[in-house]
């Protein structure tokens, strides 16, 4: 139940963004996991888990509005102690504070579709089944979180330098001429 309950608490902070609701998140998640195991059906354990925690995430958002937001401050160490091994500790260390603030700002919906796809590695069908929604919603809210997660990170893109072979040098006719078009 270990690796389960370190799944579910980096789900619950990468929702969340900080400690201490990513604490109540979990032990809220625990509580419904434990209430309703006789309603489990077949499937993966892991999966149902991550649903509830999910949902318990957008309803906390939906009713009690935004969650408190805080910085890793001087705790950091004991956050990353909490990690299952070394792929989740390295992933967790280099998933920078600035990417979890920009994480933080996108709607609740959007969050929980790219946090699931991007950062759980869920497809957008296991999303579809863990958010209780259609695919199509799901693949329109990843789009528009990663369209806003790259607005909101584009300070870190590298700047692209043009080369004199770029086609945005070159004249026109010139770019014509190389791509087979018609000869002006």
């Amino acid at each position: 139940m270990r690796e389960h309950a370190n799944r579910v608490y980096r789900l619950a902070y990468r929702l969340t963004g900080n400690v201490q609701d990513a604490e109540d998140l979990t032990q809220e998640t625990f509580i419904r996991v434990f209430r309703s195991i006789a309603a489990f059906k077949p499937g993966t354990l892991e999966g149902w888990m991550h649903r509830i925690t999910v949902n318990l995430f957008l309803d906390q958002v939906r009713h009690h509005g935004r969650l408190r937001i805080e910085s890793y401050g001087d705790n950091i160490e004991d956050f990353f102690s909490r990690a299952a091994g070394p792929e989740p500790e390295f992933e967790y260390t280099n998933l920078d504070l600035d990417i979890q603030q920009a994480l933080d700002t996108l709607p609740a919906d959007y969050r929980a579709a790219v946090v699931l796809a991007d950062i759980e590695g869920y497809t957008y069908d296991e999303i579809g089944v863990l958010l209780d929604t259609k695919v199509g919603t799901v693949a329109s809210r990843i789009h528009r979180g990663r369209a806003q997660l790259r607005d909101l990170l584009a300070h870190r893109a590298p700047r692209r330098r043009l080369e004199p072979s770029d086609d945005a040098t070159r004249p026109l006719a010139q770019v014509v001429l190389l791509t087979g078009g018609p000869a002006a």
